[in-house]
């Protein structure tokens, strides 16, 4: 099947080469990052995860989605604030039996996709572990053990079934455990929540996940925004969120300590918008629909929202 992975920064490279690795042969990679596209077109990929460091062959490269041609698959792995720009751009290799893919962090993708395909093409998901791009041509998977890749239908349909064990298929062989669920909102969630916790509190404390973790007032933050996502989603009927938080600690923290997650590579490094609506501020929206308080993450995320609206003042030692 011919998979096109839009936007193909740290994750998409990630997620492209278990795919690649496990027999998936005709995968476009479309990023507007040209240095990284030139340099996999020209040499391949350089892949390391736990097991070791692999260089990959057969990848074509694109800027856009505009002469790339239509596809069985496309997957989404660009911001969750750019989902809707980037499919009104990616329409030419959309066809009427592609299947679209969103495996990006956070809330309510799936939402974004319905306004463009209906839900009997659209998986969305998320995959579990820290991702990096090291350089352009080389890319870095953190994965945090198990089953590290989770999606499964937004409605079921000969097309979403047929794309999604072929997705299983190639990501199992390529070394990254994946299930295709009957109903992914729980795996979301869970998702959802362990990031939403230290992505954003680490983002507002400048600290990497370890440091967070080791102070006391940090820990309590993190904690604190589980608490109020594991109390929205069972009150959406999702159970098993806090459980999974709890559980998983451990891993998390050996996976990713010495690690800026994602959002505080966007405010420290960057001066970028970052996906805070899409964790927890789509906690707090969530909360609001079923009457749950959720006063961290309210303002969690409206302290994040004033630092990436004004990364031009900020004052800094």
């Amino acid at each position: 099947m011919k998979i096109a992975m839009l936007g193909s920064g740290a994750a998409g490279s990630v997620f492209a080469s278990y795919l690649r690795k496990g027999g998936a042969d005709d995968i476009v990679l479309v990023d507007l990052y040209k240095a990284h596209m030139d340099k996999v077109a020209a040499e391949g990929m350089e892949f390391t995860d736990p097991t070791g460091t692999y260089h990959l062959d057969g990848f074509k490269t694109a800027y856009t989605a505009d002469d790339i041609g239509v596809v069985d698959i496309a997957i989404i792995m660009v911001k969750a604030t750019q989902t809707e720009g980037l499919l009104e751009k990616s329409k030419a290799c959309i066809g009427p039996e592609t299947v679209v893919v969103t495996l990006q962090n956070g809330l309510g993708n799936d939402e974004h996709v319905k306004k463009f395909v209906p839900a009997d093409r659209i998986l969305f998901g998320c995959g579990n572990m820290g991702t990096e791009l090291a350089g352009p041509g080389k890319c870095v998977a953190k994965p945090l053990g198990g089953d590290n890749m989770y999606f499964g239908a937004a409605e079921k349909s000969e097309l979403t079934t047929k794309a999604g064990n072929y997705l299983k298929e190639c990501f199992d062989k390529g070394g990254l455990g994946a299930h295709f669920y009957e109903d992914v909102r729980p795996a979301v969630w869970k998702k959802a929540t362990s990031n939403a916790g230290f992505n954003t509190v680490c983002a507002v404390l400048r600290m990497k996940v370890g440091e967070v973790a080791a102070d006391p007032n940090g820990s309590a933050l993190v904690w604190q925004v589980w608490k109020e996502a594991a109390a929205v989603s069972e009150a959406l009927g999702i159970e098993g969120v806090w459980e999974f938080t709890v559980n998983n600690y451990d891993n998390l923290l050996a996976a990713i300590s010495n690690y800026y997650p994602s959002m505080a590579q966007d405010m420290l490094l960057n001066d970028r918008q970052t996906e805070v609506t899409a964790l927890t501020g789509a906690i707090s929206d969530y909360g609001k629909k079923v009457g749950v308080p959720t006063p961290t993450c309210d303002v969690l995320t409206q302290v994040v929202k004033a630092i990436e609206a004004n990364y031009d003042k900020q004052y800094f030692k």
